[in-house]
């Protein structure tokens, strides 16, 4: 079990975890959490003889917090640099969320020559924000109301997210629990204002819809329909359809957070597309 840091072209270090050995699975983490949000994850496939990788984005968790670049681009980039210091092949890339924007736009920008299959979780795919050519997208206000809670209100507005739609603890019924909360403030917290403001352009703005379209591996679409952050209807039904190979699975009732909260689900049936 080890723990190390890639020094990007640009000069960002990337804190990355990487355990285990055998076929390598490379998890990209949502907004603004950290490679620790990946922790059931990381601990299942690591126990089923996979080599589990997890880096923190640019600007969260443990990787530099430098000022620029909390875009898109950089976040495939910065992927590519932990894939290529590793000499990763024939990978599994999993995305949540933000992530799973990155790992489109990794796939889309560096080719998929070391890549095997890709399962996205609850991500931002195709587009987020309204337009007139997405009109079922989240009208921009909603995008600039997080920019400015994170800019003037952060360490409330993040626990209140994780207190109520992330997780779904706000529906009726719910039983929130308190370390869940806890823990997903804390990588929040970890993390650089600056990076966290700019990334709600990157994960809202990013239109992946010529991306998807190039991706010719297995991918799996994975999506609850409960879910709060990344609105079910405009988002995994379009990826999936345009996905050259993609399969969708839709969750009942799934919040956003649902590797976490449903951990046993997702995970066995992201183990069961591997194997397939």
């Amino acid at each position: 079990m080890t723990t190390n840091y890639v020094t990007t072209a640009d000069g960002v270090r990337i804190f990355y975890k990487d355990w285990g050995h055998g076929t390598p699975i490379v998890f990209s983490h949502g907004w603004p959490l950290s490679a620790d949000d990946w922790d059931a994850q990381m601990m299942f496939f690591l126990a089923q003889g996979y080599r589990v990788i997890a880096h923190d984005r640019r600007g969260h968790g443990r990787s530099s917090q430098v000022s620029d670049g909390h875009d898109m681009d950089h976040y495939a980039d910065d992927l590519a640099a932990v894939v290529d210091h590793l000499g990763l092949l024939d990978a599994i890339h999993i995305g949540h969320s933000t992530g799973g924007g990155e790992v489109v736009r990794y796939l889309a920008r560096h080719g998929q020559g070391r890549a095997a299959k890709a399962v996205l979780i609850a991500a931002v795919p195709p587009l987020m924000v309204r337009t007139d050519a997405n009109p079922g997208g989240l009208p921009k206000e909603v995008f600039d109301d997080f920019q400015r809670n994170t800019a003037t209100d952060r360490a409330q507005f993040y626990l209140d997210i994780a207190k109520g739609p992330f997780y779904g603890y706000n529906r009726p019924g719910a039983q929130p629990k308190d370390g869940i909360i806890a823990n997903w403030w804390r990588q929040g917290m970890q993390g650089s204002v600056k990076a966290h403001y700019d990334g709600v352009v990157a994960f809202s703005q990013t239109d992946f819809t010529e991306d998807l379209k190039r991706i010719a591996i297995p991918v799996l679409v994975q999506h609850g329909d409960d879910d709060q952050v990344v609105p079910y209807a405009n988002s995994a039904p379009r990826t999936a359809e345009l996905l050259p190979n993609g399969t969708l699975i839709t969750y009942p009732g799934f919040p956003h957070g649902m590797p976490t909260t449903h951990a046993e689900q997702i995970n066995a049936d992201i183990l069961a597309f591997i194997q397939s």
